[in-house]
């Protein structure tokens, strides 16, 4: 097995990007975990926990595989971007939403299963975020997701609650957080098929091409501006969106 690919800096890059979203976007995860497993008896909650995780971890790399397969159809990276750049606004200015549709559960089997819904139905934007961040590596695209899937479930599991004051004490981690998103995002508008196939859709412009191995080639000046410009996007929208919040909820307070 060539595994010169571990000397490659994408390769790490790409792995510590994964491991970072998979830490940021698995917080509500996290607290989802806690919450169903909460009134299981003391012996059978770490058996809820670890299953019920184990469970929810292979439906997410099964939805990253299909996820990676269909950003090589044409307009999906786009629309990848635009959701990551939405998710990345909400994690800088959160909905005031609770879990309290999370029901705790006394059966290990009731538990387990509300935690691999809930983790389903929440894994959207892991799903959408890891794939981008994947693709950016070029080859060993699985081997990435899992090997940050596996580093970071230890951290989500046993780690969820210090991750969380972390965030509450040190908010900047979130906006970075948010930001990292943009990046991506920025990263996959630019490299969607649209825009570097230069066989295929010839009326939409093109910013790049493909090389021998089907992956996006684009001038190192267009790449750093598409990741800082996403950035920046996502920092500017989610700032302007929390203080809109903050104003209307500061005038429905006053009434």
């Amino acid at each position: 097995m060539d595994l010169d690919f571990l000397t490659h800096t994408p390769f790490w890059i790409a792995l510590g990007q994964i491991i970072i979203i998979d830490i940021l976007l698995g917080g509500d995860n996290a607290v989802v975990i806690a919450l169903a497993c909460r009134k299981l008896p003391p012996e059978q909650r770490r058996k809820g926990i670890i299953y019920g995780t184990a469970g929810a971890i292979i439906l997410r790399v099964i939805l990253i595989a299909f996820a990676m397969t269909l950003l090589a159809l044409p307009a999906l990276k786009l629309v990848g971007a635009l959701l990551l750049v939405w998710i990345g606004i909400k994690l800088i200015a959160p909905d005031e939403e609770g879990h309290d549709n999370i029901q705790g559960s006394d059966k290990l089997f009731a538990a387990i299963k509300t935690i691999i819904v809930a983790d389903l139905v929440m894994s959207v934007d892991n799903v959408i975020a890891i794939a981008g961040a994947a693709q950016s590596s070029g080859e060993h695209q699985m081997l990435l997701v899992t090997l940050g899937l596996l580093i970071s479930i230890p951290i989500i599991v046993w780690g969820s609650q210090l991750v969380i004051k972390l965030m509450e004490r040190f908010p900047i981690i979130i906006v970075a957080g948010g930001m990292l998103l943009g990046w991506i995002a920025g990263g996959m508008l630019v490299t969607d098929p649209l825009f570097v196939n230069t066989a295929k859709w010839t009326w939409m412009p093109k910013l790049g091409t493909l090389d021998e191995n089907g992956m996006a080639q684009i001038s190192t000046t267009l790449y750093w501006a598409a990741h800082i410009g996403g950035a920046l996007l996502v920092l500017a929208l989610g700032k302007m969106v929390a203080a809109k919040k903050g104003k209307s909820s500061g005038e429905s307070h006053a009434a």
